[in-house]
């Protein structure tokens, strides 16, 4: 099937039932802790048909197999597990900030080596990778929006045997496979644009090759970051819409940032999707679209952005992304964010509301 549809319609059609007569047209959710034996289900926490569905889809989608866990941070975590004891893992300056707190805490105890690059500089990318056991990589990263050659450092990593793990959370499989790009695993905080309204937490991993997926499947089975099946029936549920979803928050953000690049009171701009962006060259190559996440700096640092983000009547002030509504927050509010992130930065996730509604509310917030 995923030869023959574009994603648009594959996202709707995949991991369903057989079709035949009076069958359920979506998968059910299955609330069982255990199984009746003889069968490979085993034990609730080896496996759910539920969880099978949602896996079949995203795995569809990004051209791999895929790996549903209770959290991003789950999912993020049986990938690091995948480094041994004392190996280097090199990894973007600018990422979500509970995988750099993560990295960082690793390192600290000796369980890692961490280089950290940036990962929009290719040359330092590559001159990191001697050594390493994993690259871990975010394009566009949160919240910098900085865009990297995945096909450049994926085989410069692959030429080293060196892992590859890409963040594709912002871009979804819509807009970018990174695994085609060269990658061998992709990392998905769900409860973002996959689940898409706000209500789930979940993670998910796709593996290009059947002993990378063995090996995190182990780890999940074993260190049970098992992931609800109401949960998951409800990020599957909400997936089937991603591409509308997707369409709009773009078209959304496309109006948005040629409104803010004018406004007097807006520093700088960075969305891939400007011609005059650093990484859009780079993005209309390796992706089907800029995504719709944007960050901007306000005039007037800190306190004046601080204001900004609580001004909004629209827009809601909050710390996630990628749901039905579209939200804004200040991201150095966090201790945990890099200081090399600007202060005045606000991270803003577009969402699906009337474009013009959007950019009144902000043009009365900034003002």
């Amino acid at each position: 099937m995923s030869d023959e549809l574009d994603p648009a319609s594959l996202i709707v059609h995949a991991g369903r039932p057989l079709v035949e007569a009076d069958a359920p047209l979506n998968e059910p959710v299955v609330f069982s802790s255990t199984y009746v034996a003889g069968g490979p289900a085993g034990y609730g926490r080896f496996g759910n048909s539920t969880w099978s569905a949602f896996e079949g889809v995203l795995g569809e989608l990004e051209g791999g197999h895929a790996l549903v866990l209770a959290s991003g941070m789950a999912a993020c975590a049986i990938v690091f597990d995948l480094v041994p004891v004392g190996g280097k893992v090199v990894a973007p300056v600018h990422a979500y900030n509970g995988v750099t707190g993560l990295l960082d805490r690793q390192a600290s105890e000796g369980r890692i080596t961490l280089q950290r690059v940036d990962i929009a500089d290719t040359d330092a990318v590559i001159a990191a990778l001697p050594g390493a056991a994993l690259l871990w990589a975010e394009s566009p990263t949160n919240p910098a929006m900085e865009v990297a050659d995945l096909p450049a450092i994926c085989a410069a990593a692959k030429a080293q045997d060196v892992l590859v793990a890409v963040d594709n959370t912002f871009a979804t499989p819509l807009l970018q496979k990174p695994l085609d790009l060269g990658a061998d695993i992709v990392v998905h905080s769900v409860t973002k644009f996959l689940a898409g309204h706000s209500d789930v937490l979940l993670g998910a991993v796709v593996a290009k090759d059947q002993e990378t997926y063995d090996a995190l499947a182990l780890r999940r089975k074993t260190q049970g970051a098992i992931a609800g099946p109401m949960e998951v029936w409800l990020a599957l549920r909400g997936m089937r819409t991603l591409a509308l979803r997707m369409d709009k928050a773009q078209e959304n953000a496309q109006y948005l940032v040629e409104r803010l690049k004018a406004h007097p009171k807006v520093s700088r701009v960075r969305y891939p999707g400007l011609p005059d962006d650093p990484g859009h060259e780079r993005a209309a190559k390796q992706m089907r679209g800029f995504g719709a996440i944007i960050a901007i700096e306000v005039a007037g640092g800190a306190e004046e952005a601080q204001r900004v983000t609580e001004s909004t009547e629209l827009w809601i002030h909050a710390t996630s992304l990628g749901g039905v509504e579209s939200m804004l927050e200040r991201r150095r509010r966090w201790p945990t964010e890099p200081d090399t992130i600007p202060d005045n930065l606000i991270r803003l996730s577009v969402g699906i509301e009337h474009s013009e509604d959007l950019w009144q509310d902000l043009q009365r917030a900034l003002g």
